[in-house]
């Protein structure tokens, strides 16, 4: 039996191996990559990697054994997402997993915003599948927003569409060691955790946080949902990328990323990380 977790090589799921080695034998997770190559670090550190795709149903076959507890963590192809998590689910059940965790969305069936539509639909092909689960609905992480650090510097402002609504951030890490918490743990089976940062924020707190931190004027432009997306489009962003950002941001304006339920501070056992914090980081990163 092993704690396996899917996407090992991407930001969340390095995370997460990482939380799990302070908490189990390397020689007990399992790792799955499309390219088990980018992995190499993880292998030297006794962590196993096998070969697997979402989208390639063969290379799952034999990857989850009875008693498994995995960690699915959603995939980044939008529109294929919940084809390739049915694969995982599928699989998890023939081979008799004693629990899959998977990574949705807060509030789940109360997000109306279209990417929330894919985690829904995994969400219900989960339950039906019988096999004993535990929903992550993971809210924003802080590094959707410092990740572009550079770039609302170079800007001058914090652009988007959100309004006056508020975002309950927290660090992508805080949602990696939930996932260990509940990995490692017992007492998960068929539970649904609603994870989000302690505190919530607006855009325009946000902005005026980083005019604190950097001595400069920061400030928040509101933009028409179109305006916000042809912004992006310009910028760089695929078109389907720019209308999921703005779409979630109208989301946010509605309050569907506000809630602070207190589940992710409770299951990792202290306060999550302040969006201060992540801010101070990213700014320090910037500077080397």
């Amino acid at each position: 039996m092993s704690i396996v977790v899917t996407g090992a090589t991407g930001a969340l799921g390095r995370l997460v191996i990482e939380e799990l080695l302070t908490r189990t034998a390397p020689a007990g997770i399992v790792g799955l990559a499309r390219d088990p190559a980018r992995a190499a670090d993880l292998q030297a550190r006794g962590v196993a990697v096998r070969p697997a795709d979402y989208g390639r149903p063969d290379t799952l076959e034999d990857v989850f054994a009875a008693g498994d507890r995995v960690l699915l963590i959603s995939g980044n192809e939008a529109g294929q997402r919940v084809t390739q998590h049915r694969t995982v689910i599928d699989a998890a059940r023939e081979a008799g997993v004693a629990l899959l965790a998977y990574t949705s969305v807060l509030g789940g069936p109360t997000a109306t915003f279209s990417l929330a539509e894919e985690h829904l639909a995994t969400e219900q092909a989960l339950l039906a599948s019988g096999v004993p689960y535990c929903l992550l609905r993971n809210g924003w992480y802080h590094e959707n927003y410092t990740g572009a650090l550079a770039t609302t510097l170079k800007n001058g402002a914090v652009f988007g569409c959100a309004g006056a609504g508020r975002v309950a951030t927290a660090a992508r890490r805080d949602y990696a060691e939930a996932a260990a918490v509940v990995l490692t743990g017992s007492g998960h089976e068929n539970t649904v955790y609603e994870l989000s940062g302690d505190t919530a924020w607006s855009m325009a707190e946000y902005a005026a946080e980083v005019s604190r931190q950097t001595g400069r004027r920061i400030p928040y432009r509101d933009l028409p949902p179109k305006e916000y997306v042809a912004r992006m489009i310009e910028a760089g962003m695929p078109a389907l990328g720019a209308r999921t950002a703005a779409e979630s941001d109208a989301g946010i304006a509605r309050g569907e990323l506000a809630a602070t339920p207190g589940d992710l501070s409770r299951l990792i056992g202290h306060p999550t990380t302040p969006i201060t914090e992540a801010i101070a980081d990213a700014l320090a990163r910037l500077e080397r």
